[in-house]
């Protein structure tokens, strides 16, 4: 081969592996829901050295700061280390045409370069529910009905504002509680031993986050909706969870979707529906939901 050809053909692969590094993960069902809806205002509810992390809250229609609402408060995945808030629109849009106030919460990303650990993480969860506890007057929110949801790394932050009472960012008022009313848990990281996901991310320390191995009587309502094909947060910690939960004299439901891989209802319109359906019914039977 000639020197020209051979440096056409060179350009053609790099511009071809180029173009497969580069291409965009298509918008899953979730992903084009999200697209389409903008909450009622963000609000900064934490700065973190000269960081502002916000809530983007969904109220609605006539809603009034001397309502008090039902509050929804979901937090998105990533592994700790990416993702973002508007993922998660759909779910709390959803509650805010049931009448509750829908928020979706943006939380510090794991990065040791920039000093962020999986602790920061859970510190940034249990503010924000403190923030609306604080604020629940003021927002219209009920202070006694607050859930809290999360899917996969986010499910574990939403655990962790029941299960990680010592985990606290400095000169916050510990006596606002940040513990919610119930839990929604989908796709969960909720083992961070080697069995399960994140040891190598929170380190040596990994138990001090690991919710279930924090399980105690007492806590909030759960459920726990999981696929039994899920590779990523495997699940058996899932169903050790649920079990530890009913042990302990805890309400829990496990909904099992027999197959399901890791983040199984984001990506089918009729599975997301489903599942909101499936925590409908929980909320309503624990008076959080008319």
């Amino acid at each position: 081969m000639t020197l020209f050809p051979r440096l056409l053909l060179l350009a053609a692969l790099a511009t071809s592996t180029l173009s497969a590094q580069t291409k965009v993960k298509k918008p899953d069902a979730v992903d084009q829901m999200a697209a389409k809806l903008t909450p009622t205002r963000t609000v900064v509810y934490k700065r973190a050295g000269d960081k502002e992390l916000a809530m983007h809250i969904f109220e609605p229609a006539g809603h009034k700061a001397t309502d008090s609402r039902a509050c929804f408060i979901t937090i998105h995945g990533g592994g700790w280390t990416g993702g973002n808030p508007q993922r998660m629109f759909p779910f709390a849009d959803h509650y805010t045409q049931q009448g509750l106030v829908g928020i979706s919460v943006q939380y510090r990303l794991n990065n040791a370069k920039a000093g962020v650990s999986v602790y920061d993480c859970v510190k940034d969860a249990r503010s924000a529910v403190r923030y609306v506890r604080a604020h629940a007057k003021e927002m219209g929110i009920d202070p006694e009905k607050i859930i809290v949801s999360g899917g996969s790394a986010g499910g574990h932050l939403a655990a962790a504002t029941a299960l990680f009472d010592k985990v606290n960012e400095d000169g916050e008022d510990l006596s606002i509680s940040t513990t919610p009313n119930a839990l929604v848990l989908l796709f969960p990281v909720i083992d961070t031993s080697k069995e399960g996901y994140g040891q190598a991310k929170i380190g040596d320390t990994w138990q001090e986050l690991s919710p279930v191995h924090h399980v105690r009587s007492g806590l909030p309502p759960t459920i726990t909706f999981h696929g039994t094909g899920d590779t990523v947060t495997p699940f058996i910690g899932a169903k050790n969870f649920h079990e530890a939960m009913l042990k302990a004299g805890n309400k829990s439901e496990l909904v099992i979707h027999e197959g399901g891989v890791h983040g199984y209802l984001m990506s089918d319109q009729k599975l997301f529906d489903e599942t909101l359906a499936r925590s409908d019914a929980f909320l309503s039977s624990l008076n959080l939901l008319k």
